[in-house]
């Protein structure tokens, strides 16, 4: 009995829906284990029990978690039609259906989380959360005091609102009139750090993560990557659960 699990954690796990949506979908008659409709939410199933949602059968692997150094020109995905390097490349061992938690641009470096893990991803994906992302970027020009406020106050930028956490400029370069930032974000939308410095006028030269959450990249090279532990896997839930209903 100790393998087995209730049904709606199964299906979010899964990634075929959050819980919540799991559990309406059970009580609709919409899932089978077995060959048999179940709308009971106590409901428990083990690993070789067939579960269908919607008449598709879902897949039930042991949940892994990996923390991957991306390098620079590496797509943030499992696939690329035009056959460049994709995170996952970086991780040939893992026998699971690992994908990547949000992403990182082209063009940025730095800490990416994978896992085969739905629920845990749309946990830390969603949009109340408050996991600090923390980025270095190197800017074409020294941003002043007051635009660094401005970042903090927020902007919209072709029509989306974008805002920083923090921001602090760590070290300048007078005579190639660069700068060095620190960036904390919460949010992630598309190019937000490179939009945000470019509406300002510094476009981003170099862009790396450094932090997310409480996990780092120390001791690791670009195109490194390791497990997490269980106890660092607990506390992104848990950061994450905080701000989440």
């Amino acid at each position: 009995m100790a393998d087995m699990e209730r049904l709606q954690k199964v299906i979010a796990h899964a990634g075929v829906a959050s819980r919540r949506k799991a559990e309406k979908l059970i009580v609709d008659g919409k899932v089978t284990v077995n060959g048999k409709v179940v709308t009971e939410l106590g409901t428990k199933v083990g690993k070789n029990d067939d579960v269908e949602v919607e008449g598709v059968l879902i897949d039930k692997e042991e949940p892994v978690y990996y923390l991957l150094y991306k390098p620079r020109g590496v797509i943030s995905s499992v696939s690329d039609d035009k056959g460049r390097k994709v995170v996952t490349d970086f991780l040939p061992e893992v026998r699971e259906r690992i994908f990547p938690i949000g992403r990182l641009d082209y063009d940025t470096s730095g800490l990416i989380l994978l896992t085969n893990d739905g629920e845990f991803a749309n946990l830390l994906m969603h949009p109340s959360h408050e996991v600090d992302k923390v980025y270095i970027a190197k800017t074409k020009g020294i941003p002043t005091k007051e635009q660094l406020k401005q970042l903090k106050k927020g902007m919209t930028v072709d029509g989306e609102y974008l805002k920083a956490v923090h921001a602090k400029v760590n070290s300048t370069d007078s005579k190639k009139n660069t700068a060095i930032v620190q960036i904390i974000l919460h949010e992630g939308k598309n190019r937000q750090v490179r939009r945000m410095f470019e509406s300002l006028g510094y476009p981003v030269d170099k862009l790396k993560r450094e932090r997310y959450g409480t996990l780092d990249l120390h001791g690791m090279n670009a195109g490194d990557y390791r497990p997490l532990k269980p106890f660092e896997v607990k506390q992104l839930r848990a950061l994450a659960e905080k701000t989440v209903e």
